[in-house]
């Protein structure tokens, strides 16, 4: 059956007031569109977990939309800080939980695998102990030096973002792979939105790229461009001059609120959001093609 509804109802079905939500994605396939719809409908009272928060978060938690973030490096990469969610934090108006970048992976893959809590090698992080709790070390029972262990995160809906799909849920991934799978199976609901929809033949086509299967997906999404200002390899760059300008408009609460009104508030969609960004900047993010090679699979 199809699971294929557009990204206004899939929001609206999935997404409730106080649910932690998993935005996946790490560098690129960073799900702004869902992200702008999420505030568009107005949910309440979030709670927002991603590995490398990005300006999502910044622009989400500048809209009043949630209460506390689980993240693991907070920042405007290559830039600094994401000014608005450090604020809030520093302010005391928004709860937080900080890991390092593995101890989140462990969290969603002990999510994923039905189990309580994981184990991991000490980090370089010490000092994260002494400010979160849930990172705790226990002995190794068979004798070796003691061991981290950080319980399962198992969010109330993920949203992914993917190059292709079909309408059933079976995606393809490819360049810097994140923590799209580990988020998929470790949440409760799965919404993919997808650069484009495909036959299922393509996917079948090469089962080794399929990260998400459709048995965890419960909406695909059509959502041409969904990433900007960030990128979907294969099929635009990067929008370096934007994280560049964000940095100047979350100096202030105003231009904050005039960028969310304008490019969040004041458009319908995704859609709109790209028309409006307008023909000379898509010209800018376009790329050149560069195709892998074949990959024979044989037939008997």
């Amino acid at each position: 059956m199809s699971k294929l509804i557009s990204l206004k109802d899939a929001i609206s079905k999935y997404v409730s007031d106080g649910d932690i939500v998993y935005a996946a994605g790490f560098t690129h396939l960073i799900p702004f569109a869902a992200g702008h719809e999420i505030l568009r409908q107005n949910k309440l009272d979030l709670v927002l977990a991603r590995a490398t928060p990005d300006l999502i978060y910044d622009q989400m938690v500048a809209a009043g939309c949630a209460r506390k973030v689980i993240f693991s490096y907070m920042g405007n990469p290559g830039v600094g800080s994401l000014r608005i969610v450090r604020s809030a934090i520093e302010q005391g108006k928004l709860e937080w939980e900080e890991y390092s970048h593995f101890g989140m992976i462990t969290r969603l893959q002990a999510g994923a695998s039905g189990l309580p809590f994981l184990p991991m090698n000490q980090t370089g992080a010490a000092d994260l102990e002494k400010v979160n709790p849930n990172i705790k070390r226990i002995p190794d029972p068979f004798g070796g030096k003691d061991v981290i262990v950080v319980p399962a995160l198992n969010p109330d809906v993920v949203i992914v973002h993917v190059q292709r799909a079909d309408a059933n849920g079976n995606a393809h991934l490819w360049g810097i792979i994140g923590e799209q799978k580990e988020a998929a199976f470790a949440a409760k609901k799965a919404i993919v939105t997808a650069e484009e929809i495909v036959d299922e033949a393509v996917i079948r086509s090469d089962p080794n790229r399929t990260l998400i299967p459709s048995v965890v997906v419960d909406a695909v999404c059509h959502v041409p461009f969904a990433c900007h200002p960030s990128y979907a390899q294969g099929y635009y760059d990067r929008d370096n001059d934007f994280y560049l300008e964000w940095d100047k408009i979350s100096e202030s609460v105003e231009t904050v609120k005039s960028w969310l009104d304008e490019w969040v508030y004041g458009v319908n969609d995704r859609a709109e959001y790209m028309e409006k960004l307008g023909e000379e900047k898509r010209s800018k993010l376009k790329i050149k093609p560069r195709m892998s090679e074949a990959i024979n699979y044989g037939e008997y």
